[in-house]
């Protein structure tokens, strides 16, 4: 009975993990339920943000403007700035403005430092509170949770699994016993894939959008490359030249939650 051990411990790393999880989806359907949804129509932004998060809306800042002419993208991943100031009817707005002071005075930079500085700017971390107010995306440390507890399930399943398998190798064990070692510990474990299996159907698939958000973005239609980028991302750009010159991307960028609560 040597197992007895071990089946112990797999039994409160099973509870805990999936008690986590549970919790972490209880809070985030509360913090859900605290803002109201919301009908109304998207702006490229916003469908861009709860897409793709920060890096997609400087994106679509930077492909918008090239198409306007007023940024040059270069395939090999560089930034010209061909008109700053624009006409009356096509004055930069925050977003873009955040783009030129990112590229800076000398009027040409590297496109991924451009793009980072333009998701961090506070014309991007205002989107996104207007957007969470609106209950259309995830409230900061809310996906963080789940995913957290997510990584914990999938990780006691596999402490589990190695648990069993340490157990049935014990010399002299299941001799005598009605039901084999392993049976005990397939318990634990189906509990902790049953959790997994529950969560990919009824936690949000979207780290950005909440279930609200995700559901506006799909009656968003696809009328022109910038709106396919927004909602699909830089893979749905026709041009190969934009493609190219999007494709230098910095790492860091799109494993980046925004900073909303910084300052406050």
């Amino acid at each position: 009975m040597f197992w007895v051990p071990l089946l112990l411990l797999a039994c409160a790393v099973a509870a805990l993990s999936c008690g986590r999880l549970c919790l972490a989806a209880v809070h985030a359907a509360a913090a859900e339920a605290r803002t109201p949804g919301s009908t109304r129509c998207l702006t490229l932004y916003e469908a861009a943000f709860l897409s793709g998060g920060p890096g997609r809306v400087a994106d679509v800042a930077l492909v918008s403007m090239a198409r306007r002419r007023r940024l040059l993208l270069a395939h090999t991943g560089w930034a010209t700035v061909v008109d700053p100031v624009g006409g009356a009817r096509d004055a930069p707005d925050d977003v873009e403005r955040s783009v030129l002071g990112a590229i800076g005075p000398g009027g040409q930079s590297r496109i991924p430092p451009v793009r980072r500085a333009t998701a961090t700017a506070d014309a991007v971390r205002a989107l996104a509170d207007r957007l969470v107010a609106a209950g259309l995306a995830v409230p900061d440390g809310s996906w963080s949770g789940i995913a957290g507890a997510l990584r914990q399930v999938r990780a006691a399943a596999a402490a589990i699994a190695v648990l069993g398998a340490c157990a049935t190798l014990l010399p002299g064990q299941g001799q005598g016993d009605d039901l084999p070692v392993a049976v005990w510990f397939a318990l634990p474990l189906l509990l902790t894939l049953s959790c997994l299996a529950i969560a990919r159907f009824e936690v949000p698939a979207s780290r950005w959008a909440s279930p609200a958000g995700q559901r506006l973005l799909g009656a968003v239609p696809s009328r022109d490359d910038l709106t396919a980028l927004a909602v699909r991302g830089v893979r749905a750009l026709n041009d190969p030249g934009l493609r190219a010159a999007l494709s230098h991307r910095d790492p860091n960028l799109d494993g980046y939650r925004s900073t909303r609560q910084e300052g406050h």
